[in-house]
């Protein structure tokens, strides 16, 4: 294949979950739109793409579809979301710390709550490369902005555990 691209030229996730939270679809469009535009993807031992990939909570684990643009199946794999059980919490909290806090006066206490999630954010981002690294090779802004769509993905299904309990 000349000229193979590593990235994805389509994200789509599970819609079977729906939310009325405007902010977390708006979070998910916003991630999508900044994925697409800019991210490096490498399936392992593939000759290159570009891919489409679909996102699915499934069983308490987290699925990951990889087809080429065409539609042909590369690879499946199946997160367990355990290790991300604390991550997916934190984060949860401070977002909603922060949506909070956007209508008080201050702007101190914004930066530091937005400092605390962006440090959740990354180190949530370096826990999915490492989980993915033996199936997908992903940069580390193409990790944050998929820890996104998980986050938003998990976040239309009120009742999911990992995020409510």
């Amino acid at each position: 294949m000349i000229g193979a691209e590593y990235r994805l030229c389509d994200v789509a996730l599970d819609c079977s979950f729906r939310t009325r939270e405007a902010r977390v679809e708006r979070e998910q469009a916003l991630a999508i739109i900044d994925l697409l535009e800019s991210n490096t993807f490498t399936p392992i031992a593939h000759e290159g793409g570009p891919y489409r990939l679909k996102i699915e909570a499934a069983d308490g684990r987290l699925a990951l579809h990889v087809t080429d643009d065409n539609g042909v199946h590369v690879v499946s794999h199946y997160l367990s979301l355990t290790p991300f059980r604390r991550l997916l919490k934190d984060y949860t909290r401070i977002c909603e710390s922060y949506y909070d806090a956007t209508g008080r006066p201050g702007p101190e206490r914004l930066k530091a709550i937005d400092m605390g999630r962006r440090g959740i954010h990354n180190e949530a981002a370096e826990l999915l490369r490492e989980r993915l690294s033996t199936k997908v090779s992903i940069d580390k802004d193409t990790a944050r902005r998929l820890f996104t769509l998980i986050y938003a993905l998990l976040a239309r299904n009120a009742d999911h555990r990992i995020l409510s309990s």
